[in-house]
């Protein structure tokens, strides 16, 4: 299938042919056109999103590492989408540093990312040059680029395209898939024959089913148009099997000529991310076709790794149990499904969510365009049936990533644009001249990025790396929180799921002993506590492998814990408004700050812009004044009602 390049593998009784990480595009597309079987990507990330909320830690791939190697898959995908943000915000360990780790122990698997095309691995379009840099680092790393478009709109993610083929890697253009009478096979061919003229023909071409959506029979119908079109292209497909049926689905796409196929570990998969890999494998087996130098006992093996450490995560799981066959219906996909209901919980609207999922949002989805529900079109549907929904007053109550969307900014609208009435209601009667005024796809210029260089260094007392301001650009506040926490407490991943993402704290006297992913063990004891009755203060000794350390602190007391916040309801919050008391209208984190104290403001200025499920909505000012004081710091995670900031009419 493929000629030695002289790599050693480490297999005991066999000496496995296979695809590597550092092969051409060409070399690649040869040995796939010349396979006679189909090709597994495992999908650890997207299982991880989707049904861990991203969670699933570098310990545990670290352990899974060796078996996966052996495996012989045609890649992995280990990075991009939400992950990138959740690594630094959630389990404090550096993106690049994880891909580092995992390359040590997987020398010649493909390592594959997910990129939002403009949106790069965030919620938001970055400018140019901002993409440009973050491709080129993290193309160091990274072999295959999965690139994609919530809008299907090429231009989108034309400078990733050029990124990815400037440094040699493998480009994996996307069409998102959907459902509905204007989602035809015309249609999809047509946008491959868009992506072609920009990329040419040496491409894999990705049908991204991010919802798991349509029957296996519709999808066997648009792999048969794609090939009878194109008969070259080597086409790649994605599903969740949220519904149950993507096995199905995979099924009839290799029936009818696609080349690689998604799938994960069975020790972790869910009900909201990809099916199992040996129920694929078996599945087809029976018509035939046989997956590609595929190692099963090594597939085997890493889900009895992963079998131990599951228990581990199940706080991440979602609570809502079983397929779920409505996704025809509401169409989320997987890393939405979780959250959505997680948000539901938090925010005691549980007994809303059969007419949010089932009545709402797909009457949403027709009225703004029926285009595709994936990152970040998918935030926009789900906030906008949400609060269509909660707040009784139907797209009263607009995102400021849904003016964006109304304006235009995303991309053109592929099939129709919504009604005039609901341009109405969201930007008021003056509606057709901001439209005319505003509208547009976005020209974001360049960004002066040693300006934002030397903004980082000052903010961590150093100069940073390459790395380090690649992850600034695209989430500033919260990479400036990890490299503090990070020069603080050293490398977490060190660290089992059993320990990190324990619950309810530790108690003094206890020890505790875990094995790292080398196998080597490990005992830490938490005591003994002292108190020193003149100041006030507690010590506490700690002991890692019998090395010693000593951590003095006070014991918060219900005298000097903060009084909580009065509670609110959003109509308070508008009233106050009015009066120069601007507070948080929904549970957000602050990620920009747009005036100082001191500053002249009018009416419709923007303040501040809050951030919520990965959609920002400006806060305007509802009167003209002065800001007398900003009480919200950059980051600051607010409850409804938390104080912004309070301008003196």
């Amino acid at each position: 299938m493929i000629k030695d390049r002289g790599i050693q593998d480490n297999y005991e009784d066999i000496i496995m042919e296979r695809i590597i990480q550092g092969m051409n595009i060409k070399e690649v597309l040869t040995a796939l056109r010349g396979s006679d079987g189909y090709f597994i990507t495992n999908t650890a990330r997207d299982l991880s999103q989707s049904d861990f909320k991203n969670r699933i830690l570098l310990h545990t791939d670290l352990l899974a590492a060796e078996t996966r190697e052996r495996a012989n898959y045609f890649s992995l995908e280990i990075t991009g989408g939400a992950s990138v943000h959740v690594d630094i915000l959630r389990k404090q360990v550096d993106p690049f540093y994880k891909l580092m780790r995992l390359r040590e122990k997987m020398p010649n698997t493909m390592f594959q990312t997910l990129c939002r095309g403009v949106n790069l691995f965030g919620y938001r379009p970055y400018p140019p040059n901002v993409i440009r840099q973050t491709v080129k680092e993290f193309a160091k790393y990274v072999d295959v680029w999965r690139v994609f478009d919530f809008m299907n709109y090429i231009p989108n993610m034309q400078a990733v395209f050029e990124e990815v083929q400037n440094a040699g890697k493998i480009l994996e253009p996307c069409i998102c898939f959907s459902t509905g009478p204007e989602h035809t096979d015309e249609f999809y061919v047509s946008k491959i024959e868009e992506i072609i003229d920009v990329t040419g023909d040496d491409i894999l071409l990705c049908i991204k089913n991010h919802g798991g959506l349509g029957t296996p029979k519709r999808i066997g119908q648009l792999v048969n148009a794609i090939k009878q079109q194109y008969p070259d292209l080597v086409i790649h497909y994605h599903g969740h099997n949220t519904d149950g049926n993507d096995v199905g689905r995979i099924t009839a796409a290799v029936l009818n000529g696609a080349t690689i196929i998604d799938a994960a570990d069975h020790a972790f998969t869910g009900y909201y991310g990809p099916p199992p890999i040996l129920t694929v494998v078996d599945t087809l087996k029976d018509y035939g076709k046989e997956p590609a130098g595929i190692n099963i006992e090594a597939i085997i093996e890493t889900s009895e790794v992963l079998r131990q450490e599951r228990d581990h995560y199940e706080y991440f799981e979602s609570q809502f149990k079983g397929f779920s066959p409505t996704v025809q219906i509401h169409k989320l996909p997987g890393g939405a499904m979780g959250s959505s209901f997680e948000q539901a919980v938090k925010g005691n609207f549980l007994d809303k969510m059969p007419q949010i999922l089932h009545e709402e949002l797909p009457k949403v989805q027709i009225e703004l365009g029926n285009w595709w529900s994936v990152t970040p079109g998918s935030q926009i549907l789900w906030t906008t049936a949400v609060s269509n929904v909660l707040g009784g007053d139907r797209y009263g109550n607009p995102s400021g990533d849904l003016k964006n969307l109304l304006l235009g900014k995303y991309g053109p609208f592929p099939f129709y644009k919504p009604a005039d009435w609901i341009y109405e209601k969201v930007f008021g009667a003056d509606w057709r001249a901001i439209l005319a005024k505003e509208g547009g796809v976005e020209n974001i210029a360049d960004m002066d990025i040693e300006h934002e260089r030397a903004t980082l260094a000052k903010r961590i007392d150093r100069e940073p790396t390459e790395q380090q301001l690649v992850l600034y650009l695209q989430h500033p506040n919260d990479a400036v929180d990890f490299f503090k926490f990070e020069e603080e407490f050293g490398h977490t991943y060190v660290l089992p799921p059993s320990i990190f993402l324990r619950r309810g704290g530790y108690n003094v006297g206890e020890t505790i002993q875990f094995k790292d992913h080398f196998g080597k063990e490990h005992v830490i004891e938490i005591g003994p506590k002292q108190r020193d009755k003149e100041n006030g203060e507690c010590n506490i000794y700690f002991n890692v492998d019998h090395n010693q350390r000593i951590y003095n602190f006070k014991e918060e007391t219900s005298a000097s814990t903060a009084a909580k916040e009065p509670e609110i309801s959003a109509k308070e919050v508008a009233q106050l408004a009015k009066t120069g008391d601007i507070r948080a209208p929904f549970a957000a984190n602050v990620c920009d700050i747009q005036v100082e104290a001191g500053q002249q403001i009018k009416v419709g200025d923007t303040l501040l812009i809050l951030e919520a499920m990965k959609m920002q909505t400006p806060v305007s000012s509802e009167l003209d004044g002065t800001v007398n004081e900003i009480y919200a710091e950059l980051g600051q995670s607010l409850k409804v009602g938390g104080k912004l900031l309070q301008i003196v009419p």
